[in-house]
């Protein structure tokens, strides 16, 4: 029983796959422009070819863009043709190779891990082009091929990665310091690989990093001043190195050494800048990134075990990797901010992620290395700059570990008390400060309610507790009067955690402080009397982070411009009223249009404009209410004005694209403005009609690919203002459906946080037509997808895909997938539906491939219905399937239902379900079992099957046993009707005579009085009967 197709699937030159994978639409489409391209090129000569080429090239944008991605999929699967794949595709491209980097950004964030070795090899090569070749764009993709290279990953296509692209930023060296992002971007991600690099036989490549990041550092260190406070933590970390320790010297003594601009206070305001999530996310891959974010969006509390298993044996499990513990613990407190619906929610706190990999982690260097990036935050924390987000897990991690693991809380505590006059003893005040802030602010965001229980407990050993009280005597002491055992360990009742294997799970389910929650205790009371083991009932609060507003610091950057902008730039900083703002505003853009604006400055003037407008970017953008009125006023502000000058200018204005590289960089520092873009597209009478515009930024951008900016911009918005995203829903499906309508992880976005109000919202513009949000093509594969989502977020799928007016047998094939227990949600909604509608032959062929199991009823529910509403339909589509079933041989039904993971249809499973039908009919006047072709069937099936099935389904054939065809009938039609006779069925295929039919008809006589008797003759006849055939 081999199953000669699946081995016989051809391998994509591609990507690798296993013979499970299906075919990956990617790798198909590009197969298909190769297709095109060798029929264009086929038997000509070099320059026919590429006169063949152009010619297509001209006919329009689909032929120029399988043309362009034809050559490119040549360029990666066959070495020997790049040279010249390259040479024609910068030859015939028109878009600045937009499409060739959009395909490339794809590859790397999607599909990286699964390229074959060649394709790899030959995707560097092509970065490599591109960058030499200066192409616009060229810098954001070789910033996502740096992503790749992953942390505490010493293998050798890890290293071969990280030397390929060093190569390439060495060797064009002018290139790189062109864009300041990658300047940083480049420094933050080989900084943190040398640490990596430390063997005896990787000494030649940790000397190219030492070097290549010295260089930057010395040469350009305020471009590089933008990464923050963890630029210091990884120089710390790598200063024992010779070259590296003369840097860290002249960072701390003599700053201006390295640049005049860095003056004796630099470091301190070097480390009170918050670090971006941009540069904390770069050490992550895609992958590592998209398992963790899953982890806290998905996991329950106390299931996740088997996740943190799966990315221990993935990532973690070398002694090499430990390393890596610290760019996971600085990206879930810097970058993962889970939303007031999740932290309210049973889901996976980041704590509980944090405590699996302090405990897990078997390096003491790791580990000091650790708990560093677990406070680091803290040391100079200011509730005005700093979001209490970063320093709530620390907080957390130790107050949930104090009853089960009081070692953990132990270690942490004593680490947050030995930093102070040791991280850096000239700064020891602010360090003292900074902490104290985070403490303070982490009561006034309650948190915690009080620190006592946790500074002041007898599970810590005494001179921990005398350290903490001489440190923090302010938080030693509850502000209440002790109650009765309140000397004891009672950490507020918390529920013990057990950490089998080092992971943090939950006894029972929950936890009172669960995750980010903050309790309000202050008026309750404990209650310890008798066993003292009855929960508390806690008031949640969710955290929300006060919006303060403080001046914008725009000194490190307001230098660095030219005395006109710089002083254009102060006017803004000192106006106070938005019109005065956008006065000015509208003259800065007058001065970027200017021919003879430096373009060097643009990342410069883009840091101090982010920086100025952080206020716009806070709080809700659509009003209140919703007015033509109140939509202008919304959009009158100054960020808007580079958006309205957009709008006035035609794309081939040299403006244009000296504009869109201004909100590139712009997008860079402030990642809300792609949101803010969308709005003010659909919002303001200035932008009508031009949403089209949206592409053209996301092509200018670091990301240079519309699909993921748009994606980026959605998530960001559903964070910030769900109202909004509703909002501009309508409009993103209309003007982009091809990124959108294929797209599940949009329509999760919208779902995961919508309510019934905003979802019927949603409806109502399906059903007047202005939004669609499922297309026949693709809506069965995000249904598939779907079946994955929480049960709201199904149940509203499912509502807004009926609003639409698809035919249900474009979607009826996702039965296959479902299985009664893990997906009611789909199976509910499809029932209801199922039963207003007539059925199919396809439809019917669905229901009945359903596995047959006592619990699920759907089966047998809707048969129910249909044999009430529609019997003639069904008894003649059941009929079918029975006749076409049983022709099939015995060993090819068994080898279908076997050979693959989705449900088919055999003949015992029709049997089955019909069975059951019967039995839940039983009791009814119901007639759907006397129909003729039912009984016809039952007749053709007996006559044919094997003696198990007929002792199994005796009941149900039994109903066809005196059927036989009405004699008002000519004889050629009954000869057709297969009988349960034995002779009836020979005569089927051969004439019946007199007597034969005589002694067919004392049969069945005989049966009437002695039913054993005939069923032995049957029985004897019909293996006969069988051999015959």
């Amino acid at each position: 029983m081999e199953p000669s197709p699946a081995k016989g699937k051809p391998q994509g030159r591609l990507l690798v796959s296993t013979t499970l994978d299906a075919k990956d639409e990617l790798e198909e489409r590009l197969e298909r422009c190769v297709a095109i391209v060798t029929s264009l090129t086929n038997g000509l000569s070099e320059r026919e070819a590429n006169d063949a080429i152009t010619a297509n090239v001209c006919k329009g944008p689909q032929q120029h863009e399988e043309v362009c991605l034809g050559l490119f999929a040549l360029l990666l699967t066959e070495p020997s043709q790049a040279q010249r794949c390259y040479r024609d595709l910068t030859l015939v491209n028109r878009d600045g190779m937009n499409v060739i980097l959009i395909k490339i950004n794809q590859i790397l964030m999607e599909k990286f891990l699964k390229l074959q070795d060649v394709c790899r090899t030959q995707l560097v090569w092509l970065v490599r082009e591109l960058v030499k070749s200066g192409v616009i764009g060229a810098d954001g993709i070789l910033m996502t091929l740096m992503k790749q290279i992953a942390g505490g990953d010493i293998t050798n296509k890890n290293l071969w990665l990280a030397e390929n692209v060093l190569d390439i930023v060495v060797e064009q060296r002018e290139w790189v310091l062109k864009s300041g992002m990658l300047i940083a971007m480049s420094v933050y991600t080989y900084l943190r690989l040398i640490v990596d690099h430390g063997t005896p036989a990787l000494l030649v490549l940790r000397q190219k990093e030492v070097d290549f990041c010295i260089g930057l550092l010395r040469e350009k260190f305020m471009e590089c001043f933008i990464i923050g406070r963890d630029l210091v933590r990884l120089l710390q970390i790598v200063a024992r190195i010779p070259e590296m320790e003369l840097l860290w010297k002249d960072l701390l003594h003599n700053p201006q050494a390295l640049s005049p601009q860095f003056t004796g206070k630099g470091l301190l305001q070097l480390l009170t800048a918050r670090t971006s999530r941009k540069f904390l996310a770069c050490r992550l891959t895609p992958d590592m990134e998209t398992k963790l974010l899953f982890m806290t969006s998905r996991v329950r509390f106390g299931q996740q075990k088997r996740y943190q298993d799966w990315f221990q044996r993935q990532y973690l499990s070398t002694a090499e990797s430990q390393s890596l513990r610290c760019d996971l613990i600085r990206y879930i407190c810097g970058v993962v901010h889970p939303s007031n619906e999740v932290l309210s929610s049973d889901i996976l706190p980041r704590w509980a992620i944090i405590g699996w990999l302090l405990t897990t982690c078997t390096s003491n260097v790791a580990a000091s290395n650790a708990k560093l990036a677990l406070f680091y935050d803290w040391l100079f924390f200011s509730p005005e700059k700093d979001s209490i987000m970063n320093i709530e897990p620390a907080i957390l991690v130790m107050h949930h570990s104090m009853k089960p693991h009081p070692a953990i809380t132990a270690t942490l505590l004593d680490f947050m008390c030995r930093i102070i006059p040791h991280f850096f003893p000239p700064l020891e005040g602010q360090v003292r400060q900074g902490v104290f802030n985070s403490l303070t602010f982490i009561m006034e965001k309650r948190v915690l309610a009080h620190l006592a229980p946790l500074f002041d407990n007898p599970k810590l050993d005494r001179e921990l507790r005398s350290m903490l009280r001489e440190r923090f005597p302010e938080f030693c002491s509850s502000p209440s009067p002790p109650t009765e055992g309140r000397d004891e360990v009672k950490m507020e009742e918390s529920v013990s955690l057990e950490m089998d294997n080092h992971v943090l799970l939950d006894k029972e389910g929950g936890c009172y402080d669960n995750t980010e929650a903050a309790f309000s205790d202050d008026e309750e009371e404990i209650n310890n009397k008798g066993e003292g083991n009855k929960k508390r009932e806690f008031r949640f609060h969710p955290i929300k982070e006060a919006i303060i507003e403080e001046p914008a610091d725009i000194t490190p950057y307001v230098d660095q411009l030219d005395d006109m902008m710089k002083e254009k730039v102060l006017q803004l900083q000192k106006g106070s009223d938005t019109e005065t703002h956008c006065e000015v505003m509208q003259e800065i853009v007058d001065l970027i249009l200017e021919e003879d604006f430096d373009s060097e400055q643009m990342s410069t003037l883009a840091s101090c404009l982010a920086e100025l407008f952080k206020g716009h970017f806070r709080g809700d953008v659509l009003p209140d209410e919703i007015t033509e009125e109140s939509l202008e006023e919304s959009v009158c502000k100054p960020v808007c004005l580079v958006f309205r000058n957009l709008c006035q200018m035609q794309e081939d204005n040299s403006g244009f694209s000296v504009l869109l590289e201004m909100l590139a960089e712009l997008y860079q520092k402030q990642p809300k403005i792609g949101y803010h873009l969308l709005y003010y597209l659909k919002a303001s009478k200035a932008a009508m009609g031009k949403m089209s515009l949206y592409e053209s930024f996301a092509q200018a951008t670091a990301l240079g690919d519309l699909h993921t900016c748009l994606m980026m911009d959605m998530k960001a918005c559903q964070e910030d203002d769900i109202r909004l995203l509703c909002y501009l829903t309508p409009s993103i499906y209309t003007e982009f459906p091809d990124e959108t309508l294929r797209s599940a992880e949009l329509l999760n976005m919208i779902v995961a946080v919508i309510d019934s109000t905003q979802l019927q919202e949603l409806m109502c513009h399906v059903m007047i037509g202005n939004l669609v949000m499922f297309r026949k093509d693709s809506v069965l594969n995000i249904l598939i997808q779907s079946l994955d989502w929480e049960t709201f977020e199904q149940y509203s799928t499912w509502q807004l895909f009926l609003a639409h007016s698809i035919p249900l047998e474009t979607i009826i094939p996702i039965l296959q997938h479902l299985k009664y227990k893990e997906h009611p949600e789909a199976l509910s909604c499809l029932l209801l539906q199922l039963r207003r509608e007539k059925p199919s032959g396809e439809m019917v062929k669905m229901v009945l491939s359903r596995p047959c199991h006592p619990e699920d009823q759907f089966t047998t529910s809707i048969l129910r219905h249909w044999a009430a509403k529609h019997d003639d339909v069904l008894g003649e589509h059941i009929k079918a399937l029975l006749i076409k079933n049983n022709n099939l041989p015995r060993k090819r039904q068994s080898l279908r239902s076997s050979s693959s993971k989705l449900a088919q249809l055999t003949l015992e499973q029709i049997l089955e379900h019909m069975d059951n039908l019967r039995l839940n009919l039983s009791n009814t006047k119901n007639s759907f079992f006397t129909q003729t072709p039912i009984l016809q069937a039952l007749q053709h099936v007996q006559a044919s099957c094997d003696e198990a099935h007929k002792m199994r389904f005796s009941d149900l054939f039994s109903l066809a046993e005196e059927y036989e065809e009405p004699s008002s009938k000519p004889p050629k039609s009954r000869r057709k009707a297969p009988a349960s006779s034995p002779r009836s069925r020979k005569g089927a295929a051969t004439p019946v005579s007199n007597e034969e039919e005589s002694a067919s008809s004392s049969a069945s006589e005989e049966e009437d009085s002695k039913p054993k008797a005939p069923k032995r003759k049957r029985k004897g006849s019909s293996a006969v009967a069988s051999d015959s055939d």
